[in-house]
C-alpha cells in the first residue's frame, strides 16, 4: 500500500521571497547626492500574498483498461498546492535635502495626465454633440 502524501505550498520559501520584496527600500529608494543636495526617492508599495492546497481521492476502482490490460491507477489519490505574491510599486516623488532645507518634489504620473486628457476630450465631444442636436 502506498504512503499518503500531502501537497502544499512551501510557505517558508514564499515568505522569504515576499519578505525580500516588501521592504522599506521599495518605498524609499537608495538616497544619493546630486549638486550638493541629498535626494531620497519615495514610492507607494502595495502587495498581497496567497496560498492554497487541495487533495482528494477518486473511486477505488481496480478496473483494467481494455486496450492495455493494465490496472487503472488514475482513479487513486491526488492533490496539489501553490502560492504566490504580487507587488506594485508606484513612484511618488523625492525629498530633496539641501542647505536651505527640505522640499518635496512630486513625480509626474504620465498615465494620469493622459487619462485626464482623454476624459476632457470625451466630455467636450459629448457636449458638442448635445449642443448640435439641440440646434436642430
Amino acid at each position: 500500500m502506498s504512503e499518503k502524501r500531502t501537497f502544499g505550498p512551501d510557505l517558508a520559501r514564499l515568505t522569504d521571497a515576499a519578505d525580500q520584496s516588501f521592504t522599506v527600500r521599495r518605498a524609499f529608494g537608495e538616497a544619493y547626492e546630486h549638486d550638493g543636495q541629498l535626494v531620497i526617492p519615495v514610492a507607494r508599495v502595495r502587495g498581497g500574498v496567497g496560498t492554497g492546497s487541495g487533495g482528494g481521492a477518486g473511486p477505488a476502482s481496480h478496473a483494467t483498461d481494455e486496450a492495455s490490460e493494465v490496472p487503472d491507477e488514475a482513479s487513486g489519490e491526488g492533490g496539489g498546492g501553490g502560492g504566490g505574491y504580487g507587488l506594485r510599486v508606484t513612484p511618488l516623488g523625492v525629498y530633496v535635502v539641501g542647505a536651505t532645507g527640505t522640499r518635496w518634489q512630486p513625480a509626474l504620473d504620465l498615465n494620469k495626465v493622459i487619462l485626464g486628457g482623454q476624459i476632457v476630450g470625451i466630455v467636450i465631444a459629448l457636449a458638442t454633440g448635445w449642443a448640435i442636436g439641440r440646434r436642430r
